[in-house]
């Protein structure tokens, strides 16, 4: 990989605060020189206070093609883009955003899309189900527009944020699909349970679903990717749960992703 490395190369960057745990450099530059792109994926460690100054500079640089966004600018990045999908301007949040040939900036959402796609890999029948979502961020957001649009008969949200969860539960009932409620921490009662937070990244957090509630029929989820098995997986596959990890979820977003970035 990166034999012909050279200033002809494009530039994809991933920005994010914290960076270090993110995968994605490695494995988008991976699949750019599978797809015969001669291009990379650089990441950018860029705190919110700094994130527009940063981006006013960074898109003058007329190498750098797309961006990719993760924890805690996907609400932010909104508002660099000169258009959106459909999807991402319902959610108003994006984790992808290319530059097109007019030179404008398009933006997009797939961790919800990506994160279904994982789910049902890995053995979950999303239909009439119940589901317990903690987490209404950018990542939690998008998943919980996937696992409506995926025919779930209830969605529990749960969150401190009062008018982000809100706001969130609104707009997905506003769909009239499947019935969107407030939620709690407590799976009891559902069918599939995520976490959609960062809770569960470091070895002193709290579990951010009572495991003492999970059941062997359950299918349990989590988006963080370092560690790759968080305590709540581990104990979910203890009990005999069918799972899905940050990294399933990531396989199948990056390769939305990398789809939408080549797409110019």
């Amino acid at each position: 990989m990166l034999e012909n490395f050279s200033g002809a190369t494009r530039v994809h960057v991933i920005v994010g605060d914290p960076i270090a745990q993110v995968k994605s450099p490695f494995g988008v530059t991976q699949a750019f020189e599978s797809h015969g792109r001669d291009a990379i994926c650089v990441p950018a460690h860029v705190a919110p206070t700094d994130l527009t100054d940063w981006w006013a500079g960074t898109k003058r640089a007329k190498n750098i093609d797309g961006l990719i966004v993760t924890v805690p600018h996907k609400f932010a990045c909104t508002e660099f883009c000169d258009t959106l999908s459909e999807r991402a301007e319902f959610l108003g949040t994006v984790n992808t955003v290319r530059r097109n040939a007019q030179g404008k900036w398009h933006g997009d959402m797939f961790d919800g899309l990506g994160y279904v796609r994982a789910m049902e890999k890995n053995g979950c029948d999303l239909k009439n189900k119940r589901a317990l979502l903690v987490g209404a961020g950018g990542a939690g957001s998008a998943i919980a527009h996937g696992l409506v649009l995926a025919g779930v008969s209830e969605l529990g949200i749960h969150d401190p944020d009062e008018q982000r969860r809100q706001s969130l539960i609104g707009r997905l009932n506003s769909l009239k699909l499947g019935k969107v409620t407030q939620g709690s921490s407590d799976p009891t009662g559902f069918d599939v349970a995520i976490n959609a937070t960062p809770i569960g990244m470091k070895e002193t957090d709290p579990t951010p679903i009572d495991t003492t509630q999970i059941h062997s029929d359950m299918f349990v989820g989590c988006v963080i990717t370092a560690p790759a098995i968080t305590p709540l997986i581990a104990t979910a596959r203890a009990k005999g749960c069918k799972t899905v990890t940050g990294a399933d979820m990531f396989a199948q977003v990056r390769e939305l992703m990398v789809q939408f970035l080549l797409e110019v």
